[in-house]
């Protein structure tokens, strides 16, 4: 009675021929298909985002570059070395599954939530930085500046705090894949879950490094 339950389940075509039912769950292909057209979602978000910052940013290039020399490039700086440093764990902590080394992936899982936690501490201490000095949406000092330097603060609190909101989601997907794990569900053989989830890091990572010049650099020319 087990062996059958555990026999796959076998359809025939119109011409006879034998095929193996896939459960959705088992579908690799389909998986990671799937979660590339996610992927293509995020990039077209973040893409017209980088858009309207590089339209703006060539009308009003004087108040971008003015605006973005009073930001903290040493937090920025060292938070672009977590984020990267992170996403090295990230591979390693996959590369460790495949190899069924459990343990080594699972540690790494946890170096990267570290760091990502890191990254947000990081980013509070320059916000609250900036908050404290009255730069802010809307804020009294900000609304006394010219119209590019608003539009430069307005668009860097959006893109780095929806950037944020993808580590936050990231961290909540490591954990999951930790459980998972722990329960077997997510194996050396069966490692989408983990797969998936380093490629969405790939995605964080990848926009942090396109943010941090624009934001950052160009008031340093």
């Amino acid at each position: 009675m087990d062996n059958k339950s555990n026999s796959p389940e076998i359809i025939y075509d119109k011409e006879g021929n034998p095929h193996e039912v896939v459960d959705f769950r088992d579908d690799y292909e389909g998986a990671k298909l799937g979660f590339w057209f996610f992927l293509f979602t995020e990039l077209m978000l973040f893409g017209a985002m980088f858009l309207v910052f590089s339209f703006y940013f060539y009308r009003f290039t004087e108040d971008f570059v003015l605006a973005s020399s009073s930001l903290n490039i040493l937090l920025g700086g060292l938070n672009t070395f977590i984020l990267l440093l992170s996403t090295y764990f990230m591979g390693m902590s996959l590369i460790d599954l495949k190899n069924d080394e459990i343990q080594k992936a699972k540690i790494k899982i946890y170096i990267t939530i570290f760091l990502s936690l890191a990254f947000l501490l990081v980013k509070y201490f320059e916000w609250m930085a900036e908050i404290h000095h009255g730069i802010y949406p809307d804020s009294e000092l900000l609304n006394s500046k010219a119209f590019g330097e608003i539009l430069f603060f307005g668009l860097y609190f959006t893109m780095t705090g929806l950037h944020g909101i993808h580590i936050i989601v990231g961290i909540i997907l490591m954990l999951c894949v930790l459980s998972s794990i722990s329960k077997k569900k997510t194996t050396g053989k069966d490692s989408i879950f983990l797969e998936n989830i380093a490629l969405y890091w790939d995605l964080v990572h990848l926009v942090w490094v396109f943010l941090f010049p624009l934001f950052y650099i160009i008031g340093r020319g």
